[in-house]
């Protein structure tokens, strides 16, 4: 079989729904409950939707499957933006292969594909752009400000170039003031690089089994 090449998201399925990087060793999404995991880990740990309003920017490091774009716009009802990274993305039809996995979310999810090859589409009443690079290039050169961060990488044991303390305070330059960020990852050194670039962060009880999870405010 031929090799996906270096941009790719290089994808084994487990129990045939769940994509896990080969890359990175990790799955996209928890298979005891993704969307419950994305609703309490990147909507509640951002106060959402109790803050949305027109023109309020969402910010995310690792698209992956869409899946944290899809729960948004499903509570979303206004107009906002949302931006993500992505160094690997997945092809459509692994995208929808991923999709299949949650289908009150399918509508949604098959506007996401239709403007996938775009770069920019509308998912329900949000405006997406989606940067297909490195973040460690392409955040500092963004011209953007989030009012919500997703923080959406691989494991920062098997992913630590999403998590260090430059590409943290690059986060943090481009949030705007009493912004947020929310993340599953209690890592120590993840909380320490968030709070070096100016987060109040606190720890929050993560999803499921998962002791902890970190959010915080600029």
């Amino acid at each position: 079989m031929q090799r996906p090449d270096q941009s790719s998201a290089d994808l084994d399925w487990r129990e045939g729904a769940v994509p896990v990087s080969r890359r990175f060793d990790d799955p996209y999404f928890s298979l005891n409950g993704g969307l419950d995991e994305t609703r309490h880990v990147f909507l509640a740990g951002n106060d959402l939707p109790q803050r949305l309003r027109p023109g309020f920017h969402v910010a995310e490091l690792g698209f992956g499957t869409g899946l944290n774009l899809l729960a948004l716009a499903r509570i979303a009802t206004v107009p906002v933006r949302f931006t993500s990274f992505e160094a690997f993305p997945m092809s459509v039809e692994e995208l929808a292969h991923a999709h299949a996995a949650f289908p009150e979310l399918a509508p949604l999810a098959t506007q996401l594909r239709d403007g996938w090859s775009q770069g920019r589409f509308t998912v329900g009443t949000v405006e997406v752009q989606v940067l297909q690079a490195d973040a460690r290039q392409a955040l500092p050169t963004w011209t953007g400000r989030a009012d919500a961060w997703f923080l959406d990488g691989f494991s920062p044991a098997k992913n630590p170039e999403l998590w260090g303390e430059a590409l943290m305070a690059q986060v943090a330059a481009h949030t705007a003031p009493d912004g947020t960020f929310a993340t599953y990852t209690a890592a120590g050194h993840v909380r320490r690089a968030l709070a070096a670039a100016g987060f109040t962060v606190t720890r929050a009880p993560g999803f499921a089994g998962k002791r902890h999870m970190s959010r915080g405010r600029l």
